[in-house]
């Protein structure tokens, strides 16, 4: 199979994701800032709200589409000894601080079920004393790798807490057949450098956007657009994110709904100035120019009027509170159509007042249950789905899904 993601916004066709396992039950509230979670999540109902919205998924997606879990991937990789020897050597080497050396043989003598449960729960077994904290972030798929046009950008977790899922990523990508073709197309980032990939957005085929925040570091970013910028990307914007929990990814305050439509944080997108530099490449170098602002760079680079529909409304509160639920974090399925959780109410209302259907997703399921969906008669649509549990974990539709094919 050939990736291919030319926008953020094109009709979503294969994605991979994690439904939430025992690993969310294994969180201490005493551990939980250090796992990077600021609540404790019900494993139960997390599961049900997941598995919901990934009925909105099938039901959008064209003949031919997939939805990956992550976690049997990696099991699917992990049949083979020879992989799975070759993974606890790297997990020995890359996480020196968790003292795997210890319990070596141990872990060389674990069947793929029992490697993959070390890897996201931390326990080698009920009866051995030997564990590590859970994985519980396995959730937000985004982060761990990002697709530009048929470029594979390969994360690099800027927290111990993920560094494991990053590993997980890497064996699949490298071991895994859906990956094969891509293999010469993976960009890597090494050192103390960082990215994420709630962090890359793609504006279309020629202008990619990358958020320096809590997560990416410049280093890191300045190493991803290069790259990108030796193939068809032709512009990188990087754009400077407050440096907050709350902020943690671009895509948290910034995301599309369609080709020039986002939804914004306005504090952190619309009230930032000089806050956007562009890279891009000449003959000989990569040049740089400094933008005013987000709206003005990409009006600039595509000669479209962008129209930024605000987190929240027009109430300042409102755009605080449904910031913090995940209300800029929505999730696009097709040009116009996109999930969100449903308790941002004032965000979905200010979908509707720019000409968006609002629909739950029972009622988008149940309407597309006799017909395959076609963006291009429906109109625009901005779809409600439960998700008390699972923005406890904060994160919302995009983070939650690494699409790897978009039509």
């Amino acid at each position: 199979m050939q990736i291919n993601i030319p926008s953020e916004i094109s009709q979503l066709q294969k994605v991979i994701v994690h439904t939430p396992g025992h690993e969310v039950s294994l969180v201490n509230p005493e551990l939980k800032d250090e796992l990077l979670f600021d609540d404790i999540i019900f494993e139960e109902d997390a599961r049900e709200e997941h598995l919901d919205m990934l009925k909105v998924f099938e039901a959008a997606m064209p003949a031919g589409g997939g939805i990956y879990e992550i976690t049997e991937l990696a099991r699917e990789c992990m049949e083979s000894s020879a992989v799975r020897e070759t993974f606890v050597d790297q997990l020995i080497k890359e996480l020196p601080y968790e003292n795997l050396a210890a319990v070596e043989s141990d872990l060389k003598g674990l069947g793929p079920d029992a490697l993959l449960r070390f890897v996201v729960e931390g326990s080698i077994s009920e009866q051995h004393p030997f564990s590590l904290h859970p994985a519980p972030n396995l959730l937000f798929t985004r982060d761990l790798a990002a697709v530009a046009g048929q470029q594979i950008i390969l994360s690099k977790a800027a927290k111990r807490a993920r560094a494991r899922e990053s590993l997980l990523m890497e064996l699949i990508l490298h071991e895994h057949p859906i990956f094969e073709q891509s293999r010469d197309q993976i960009i890597y980032t090494g050192g103390s450098q960082s990215i994420e990939g709630g962090d890359v957005l793609v504006v279309n085929e020629e202008i990619v956007l990358i958020g320096m925040s809590e997560r990416t570091s410049f280093s890191g970013l300045m190493g991803v657009a290069t790259r990108l910028l030796q193939g068809n990307v032709q512009h990188v914007l990087a754009v400077d994110v407050p440096k907050k929990r709350s902020s943690m990814h671009l895509d948290t305050v910034f995301t599309f709904a369609d080709a020039h439509e986002c939804i914004v944080f306005p504090p952190a997108i619309e009230e930032q100035t000089d806050n956007v530099v562009e890279l891009y490449r000449t003959k000989d170098s990569i040049q740089t120019r400094q933008h005013t602002d987000l709206k003005n760079a990409l009006e600039k680079l595509t000669g479209e009027t962008f129209n930024f529909i605000r987190c929240g409304g027009e109430d300042r509160t409102r755009q605080f509170r449904e910031q913090w639920t995940d209300g800029a974090n929505i999730f696009a399925l097709a040009p116009g159509v996109v999930v969100g959780y449903e308790r941002n109410t004032k965000t979905f209302e200010a979908l509707e007042k720019n000409g968006y259907t609002l629909m739950t997703q029972f009622d988008f399921i149940e309407k597309q249950r006799d017909s395959v969906f076609d963006p291009q008669t429906s109109g625009k649509i901005a779809i409600s789905f439960q998700g008390h549990e699972l923005c406890r974990g904060r994160g919302g539709a995009r983070c939650m899904t690494l699409p790897i094919l978009r039509n």
